[in-house]
């Protein structure tokens, strides 16, 4: 049961732009759904207008969604708009892009189509990315707040028209706002009311813009009534867990017990999986769980690296034989994915399903799809030069119809049968069944470069995109008895995943980076480092990298509503905990 503090009743009352601190589980999100839910009733916002609710992770809008049905009347949850930052500016510009661009349409680049684009660009890359919006009407991530800002000051009927739309706007993680962001705030709080909800001690994002003086931005400029409600704790109430959190900022948590926290140390074992520690955490936890919980339970495992991330989810998916026969059997979970190599293999063998089942021997798509996947597949990161000079030399076969050295012959010869086979397979307008044919010829392909698309295709079930995918390809069956666009109706599909608000529980065992968990709660929560790599902090770091590490943690153990367990290499214990 959520109760009122005096400070929370008075907020209540209280009028006008509001910044309310507090740390995780401290009742920020719900205090301020009361008040949306209170002007509301009291017809502050009238028929016709909506307060806005805005955040960074998907993650968070679905839980507050969920809070929202609980706290929010029904009859009025319609006056409610919860959304994403990146989703909202999406549709300003969507909708209202041509007065800044005179493009009548704006396309959207997606993060891994961006990692394809700009993947052999070696000059100013900001100053590209620019252009493509400028000239060619495509608008990448990292611009949205910029344009969003210019769409509102540029066009002073259109500010206004979205103030009166939303005379009442929620600025959720409002530390984690950078530059752009902040100069969109702005914008778009010129006539409406802002209200504020910030952790000071929760900054994660400052490698990407986050400014510390944010808070002290917002004071200056609105001159908010401010709200702290410190370490009150409604999220783990009765624990400890966010106790040991603040504990942590100021190195106070070495050599003090806590309750709901515990710190395991593990060894070197010879001959054997370095996580297996972990797993037997796991399944400890796993039992306890399902003897409180039943079926409705969930347990994060939490570490600091996509690599070790992979290594995690690999040991738990295995089961383990020991010599004496002694078993670790697997552990279902899901794994939080980044989604640029299976959503770009998805695209290719959508295409191939259109090439397919159309007869149509065009070997030239997929090999502009290949490069893309070649060049894109690492999402942000920068691609290996190998894959670049692969993916350059088969762009130049397009153009040019030439191509030198035997391996990337050989890729091309692999492309060319792998389009005749797949025009050679009978449809069956079953999209499953037909799914599967064509990636069996994936695994079947001789180069590592389609293997690697196989490979990539698989992990679309972990992202639970199969059922939309499906449902698209059966209706394009249905309207042409074959999947011509398929392809593109794919696509649009997965761009719809950057925007969903979708609510999802978690529910079961989670293995993820700390920087996936923000904005997620669970049960209970297992943070590990690695032996050698995947460390939280490093011995040799910076006292910067140290306090960064130390706010990173705490993010990852206060994601707990009940039990922390933070594993680490007994001959390299985390700096932070000694």
């Amino acid at each position: 049961m959520f109760e009122l503090s005096e400070d929370k009743k008075r907020l209540l009352q209280t009028n006008g732009h509001l910044l309310v601190l507090g740390g995780p589980g401290s009742g920020k999100t719900t205090i301020a759904l009361l008040k949306a839910n209170q002007l509301i009733i009291n017809n502050v916002i009238e028929k016709g207008q909506k307060i806005l609710f805005l955040s960074f992770a998907r993650a968070t809008v679905s839980r507050v969604e969920e809070q929202v049905r609980s706290v929010i009347s029904s009859n009025i949850q319609s006056q409610l708009e919860v959304n994403t930052y990146h989703g909202f500016i999406w549709s300003l510009i969507r909708s209202h892009g041509y007065l800044i661009n005179k493009r009548r349409i704006i396309k959207l680049l997606t993060p891994h189509e961006a990692a394809s684009r700009l993947a052999n660009f070696s000059g100013d890359r900001e100053g590209e990315k620019k252009r493509l919006f400028e000239e060619e009407g495509i608008l990448h991530f990292d611009l949205f707040a910029k344009y969003g800002t210019q769409l509102l000051t540029e066009s002073q009927a259109l500010s206004k028209v979205i103030s009166n739309a939303y005379p009442v706007i929620i600025l959720d993680e409002f530390q984690d706002t950078n530059f752009d962001e902040w100069q969109f705030i702005q914008a778009v709080g010129q006539l409406s009311t802002l209200i504020a909800l910030a952790d000071p001690e929760q900054r994660i994002y400052e490698f990407r813009g986050a400014d510390p003086s944010r808070i002290s931005d917002f004071i200056f400029i609105y001159s908010p009534q401010q709200f702290d409600f410190g370490s009150e704790n409604n999220r783990s109430n009765g624990t400890d867990i966010v106790q040991f959190g603040n504990d942590l900022i100021s190195g106070k948590n070495v050599g003090k017990q806590y309750n709901q926290v515990k710190v395991n140390l593990y060894p070197f074992r010879q001959g054997l999986s370095p996580h297996l520690d972990l797993k037997v955490e796991v399944l400890k936890a796993r039992k306890r769980l399902i003897a409180n919980h039943t079926n409705d339970w969930s347990l994060a495992i939490l570490v600091p690296s996509k690599r070790l991330m992979h290594e995690v989810s690999l040991c738990l998916d295995t089961h383990h034989i020991f010599a004496n026969n002694k078993s670790l059997p697997r552990v279902s979970h899901e794994l939080a994915l980044e989604t640029a190599a299976p959503s770009l293999a998805a695209v290719l063998v959508s295409n191939l399903l259109d090439l397919g089942s159309n007869s149509r021997v065009e070997h030239t798509q997929l090999i502009a799809d290949l490069c893309e996947h070649m060049r894109g597949r690492n999402g942000d990161a920068s691609a290996p030069k190998q894959s670049l000079d692969i993916s350059n030399a088969l762009q130049e076969f397009i153009t040019t119809g030439k191509i030198r050295g035997s391996k990337r012959q050989m890729i091309l010869q692999d492309c060319i049968n792998l389009v005749n086979a797949c025009c050679s397979l009978e449809f069956t307008g079953d999209p499953s069944q037909d799914w599967k044919n064509v990636c069996s010829l994936l695994d079947g392909a001789s180069s590592d470069q389609l293997k690697q698309v196989g490979k990539d295709i698989k992990y679309l079930k972990m992202l639970h995109r199969g059922s939309e995918l499906r449902s698209r390809l059966a209706s394009l069956w249905r309207l042409y008895g074959n999947y011509s666009g398929a392809g593109e109706s794919i696509k649009a599909a997965l761009l719809q995943e950057y925007f969903a608000n979708s609510s999802k529980v978690w529910r079961g065992v989670h293995v993820m980076t700390i920087h996936k968990s923000k904005g997620k709660e669970f049960d209970e929560v297992i943070v590990y480092e690695g032996l050698y790599q995947g460390k939280i902090v490093r011995n040799e770091s910076t006292k910067k990298e140290i306090d960064q590490a130390r706010l990173n943690l705490r993010v990852a153990v206060t994601r707990a509503r009940q039990n922390v367990l933070i594993i680490t290499p007994i001959n390299d214990v985390c700096p932070l905990l000694r």
